[in-house]
């Protein structure tokens, strides 16, 4: 199938509805969108996994939808460094920001890019850095304690930046990172109770939001 085909049964399976639902969570992209739930779009991925050059053809629709399916069918092997950039560079919701989180967090440069989006000031690419944070702990079985003590002084670091996308991504690193285990949890409260001390409304709110969820 190619990507005008799957433009086209995009554009069957959006609706005005639809595209009020993902309003009134704050989806609102600067480019068209169609309203496709995110179920859907999984499940019209299953038939092109890891169909690299179609995904890079969705993604220079510049349909919100169609981005979204190209990080589900993308293939983390072939995603280059610079494509990745490129792509974060373009995201303009929470909902697109995350699925490519969810793509990168999956590639051998995901700790490098989540270190490095976690410094930059655009509120969509700072969520993407600890988006990809929160997506290789619940991902990245594999992967050593160390690889994620070292994202804590990027939590510490950007707790103090109040923009809703950027906080609620930061809370989500800290709790996914510590409920990896017992090990890490430790490390992740006791980051939080640090974070409380802070000044920063933003970090009180975050340190709250983390300490609920790690100490159920």
């Amino acid at each position: 199938m190619t990507s005008s085909e799957l433009i086209s049964q995009l554009r069957s399976l959006g609706s005005e509805a639809g595209i009020a639902g993902q309003k009134r969570f704050g989806i609102e992209p600067k480019t068209p969108l169609l309203g496709v739930a995110v179920p859907v779009l999984r499940d019209l991925a299953k038939a092109h996994r890891l169909n690299h050059p179609l995904a890079l053809d969705l993604w220079i629709t510049d349909i919100h939808d169609a981005r979204i399916l190209a990080t589900f069918i993308a293939d983390p092997a072939r995603l280059t460094r610079d494509q990745s950039e490129r792509w974060v560079r373009e995201c303009d919701t929470w909902a697109l920001t995350d699925a490519l989180a969810f793509l990168v967090d999956r590639t051998p440069f995901a700790a490098t890019k989540a270190h490095l989006w976690s410094t930059r000031q655009g509120e969509f690419m700072k969520r993407a850095g600890f988006a990809v944070m929160a997506g290789m702990a619940i991902h990245r079985k594999e992967l050593t304690d160390d690889v994620f003590l070292a994202f804590l002084p990027d939590i510490v670091r950007e707790s103090g930046d109040d923009r809703l996308y950027v906080k609620k991504a930061v809370s989500w690193a800290l709790r996914q990172i510590g409920k990896r285990n017992p090990a890490l949890r430790k490390a992740a409260v006791a980051e939080a109770k640090r974070i409380a001390k802070l000044p920063a409304p933003s970090a009180r709110w975050i340190a709250k939001d983390a300490l609920a969820d790690l100490k159920k």
